[in-house]
């Protein structure tokens, strides 16, 4: 696409929302005292409902299966690296300690397997995303057939609302063109050109040949686990019924489908007490 004729939807598209004097963005992120679980979500999908498990008692504090899972994904799509270039930043999947991961949540006594614990967070692909909703080109939607929230670069004009609404920071911006800072080029899947958002898309052009997630391939021993909800035999479903797990900022409505185990990581093994991070206290608590 063209300079020109982006920079005449990207006016056309402020214009629309400009028209309805911001009520799209403020209905899709609620304004103060308003509940967003208020808001009507998208039609249900009639098949499969994706979601993804990380488990963090598999996880280790030095953050290197953490890096490979960030690694392999990013190749795989061809994700540019900025460095210590924060404006210019590019993520899909990114690390946060675990405090700052639920900073909506208050710990009063928090277990030290978790304390400062790298943490992988990405896009939540909710089942209600407010991120779609503002979007005036419909560059971003749901898809109704399996949950998975979809981006079309070519849709994108750049207005970068869906960044606003979204209340994860799962949305990046390229300020500049991508593809100079991309150190090994994947050519089976798309560069992006400066002045369009991009994020986690569930690596839908993976599931599309039979394949798993990048993140999830990186792992060995089922670290983060993907699979239907809708299915009663699946893996996400059991992991979700048998252990303790939780989302990040649930009370925003927005319904996210990544899911984290947070049980004490004895759990894993009943005969392997060695499992706990020296020093864990018996009363410390999630």
């Amino acid at each position: 696409m063209d300079a020109s004729r982006r920079g005449f939807l990207t006016i056309a598209g402020l214009s629309l929302v400009g028209a309805a004097g911001g009520s799209t963005l403020i209905a899709a992120i609620g304004e103060p005292g308003t509940a967003v679980e208020s808001l009507p979500a998208e039609p249900p999908g009639g098949g499969r409902r994706l979601a993804m498990v990380i488990d963090l008692r598999k996880f280790g504090h030095d953050g290197e299966l953490v890096e490979r899972c960030i690694r392999a994904c990013h190749r795989a799509h061809n994700v540019p690296d900025f460095g210590a270039d924060r404006k210019n930043e590019i993520k899909w999947i990114w690390a946060e300690d675990f405090e700052s991961t639920f900073r909506d949540e208050e710990f009063r006594y928090l277990r030290r397997d978790l304390q400062g614990k790298p943490t992988l967070l990405l896009c939540n692909h909710c089942d209600n995303p407010p991120c779609t909703r503002v979007c005036p080109t419909k560059a971003t939607w749901r898809r109704p057939a399996d949950g998975i929230v979809m981006m079309d670069w070519h849709r994108c004009i750049g207005c970068r609302y869906c960044i606003v609404a979204c209340p994860y920071g799962s949305r990046s911006f390229n300020w500049t063109d991508p593809r100079p800072h991309l150190e090994s080029p994947q050519a089976d899947f798309p560069t992006r050109t400066r002045g369009v958002v991009e994020k986690c898309t569930f690596c839908e052009e993976l599931l599309a040949r039979g394949g798993q997630p990048a993140c999830v391939e990186a792992c060995a021993d089922d670290e983060i686990v993907f699979g239907d909800l809708n299915d009663p035999g699946s893996k996400v479903r059991r992991l979700l019924a048998e252990h303790l797990a939780i989302r990040r900022q649930p009370g925003l409505g927005t319904r996210p489908e990544v899911y984290y185990i947070v049980e004490d990581p004895r759990t894993l093994a009943e005969t392997a007490p060695a499992a706990v991070v020296p020093g864990a206290a018996e009363n410390d608590h999630v």
